[in-house]
């Protein structure tokens, strides 16, 4: 995987683009709100773009809830650097991001799963590396599954915790929605077709407090949303971190795509934001919301 990865810190200024989401409807941002930054950039920061005056109009995305944290955070940087731009998103899931850009319906859609097959008419960029941890309660004592065991679990093959050195305990593998990005690569990674769910439910924040609150719970969520109320636990020996996720180690893992009408001209605000998004003054945002930035 080629990286550059920078270790910088800047503030997230996303309050005001937090209320713009809130007004488009779709899943919550409370459920996978921006992490705190620490206000004290390192000296490998670069500095943010001048502003142009020269942009203006608005920038609408639609797509991936799992996509939301990021955007809100660098949408709410592109317009301060931009002040007559207007960035919205719509977080309606990767399917739907998938069928805006193909009908042009949104500037940008956004999927956290790769394209599959007949999923055409879009020019795509992988803009970032996101890692699914799977998660459980922190009294669970299994610390460690392989793909097999996952797959076992969430296929209903292995339904207590005892057969994989825990507590006699029945499991219950929580699951996101069908159609929802974080379902999609991990159900393709794991290798189940049908998943034994004991609940599908509609955002990672929802995963992580049903986990939290069960003691035979397992799931899956995007490590930037993960809170200290559930325990990460390794899979195939590999713990996931940004060092695993940037050389490919860990197992679990998406990419974060900005799609695009296939062959469309782009409005110059568009293309400024899709600039900004795929180059080094975004790396300290991505990388704050726990993720692995792919540079263009």
């Amino acid at each position: 995987m080629k990286n550059n990865l920078r270790k910088v810190i800047t503030p997230l200024l996303a309050l005001s683009f937090a209320a713009t989401l809130a007004a488009c409807g779709g899943d919550s941002a409370a459920d996978d709100a921006a992490p705190q930054a620490d206000a004290s950039p390192d000296s490998d920061s670069e500095e943010a773009p001048a502003a142009d005056p020269s942009l203006s109009g608005n920038v609408d995305l639609n797509g991936s809830t799992s996509v939301e944290r990021v955007i809100a955070a660098l949408g709410e940087q592109f317009m301060i650097d931009n002040p007559n731009v207007n960035v919205t998103f719509n977080p309606t899931g990767s399917g739907a991001g998938i069928t805006s850009a193909q009908e042009g319906t949104a500037d940008i859609g956004l999927t956290s799963r790769d394209l599959r097959e007949g999923e055409t008419g879009v020019d795509a960029i992988t803009f970032a590396i996101d890692g699914l941890a799977v998660i459980v309660r922190p009294d669970n004592p299994v610390q460690d599954l392989s793909l097999e065991q996952l797959y076992g679990i969430f296929a209903g093959e292995i339904t207590n915790w005892s057969e994989l050195g825990g507590n006699d305990q029945v499991i219950a593998p929580i699951g996101r929605e069908a159609g929802s990005g974080s379902r999609g690569v991990f159900d393709d990674i794991v290798g189940v077709d049908e998943p034994a769910h004991a609940q599908e439910l509609t955002s990672g924040g929802a995963v992580i407090t049903a986990v939290a609150t069960n003691p035979g719970a397992i799931g899956y969520a995007s490590l930037s949303a993960v809170n200290n109320t559930v325990e990460i636990i390794a899979v195939d020996g590999v713990e996931i971190s940004d060092a695993t996720l940037a050389d490919g180690s860990y197992p679990v893992a998406r990419p974060f795509i900005l799609l695009t009408q296939e062959g469309a001209a782009l409005n110059a605000q568009t293309q400024a934001f899709i600039d900004f998004v795929t180059s080094g003054a975004a790396t300290a945002i991505i990388e704050n919301a726990g993720l692995v930035q792919i540079l263009s």
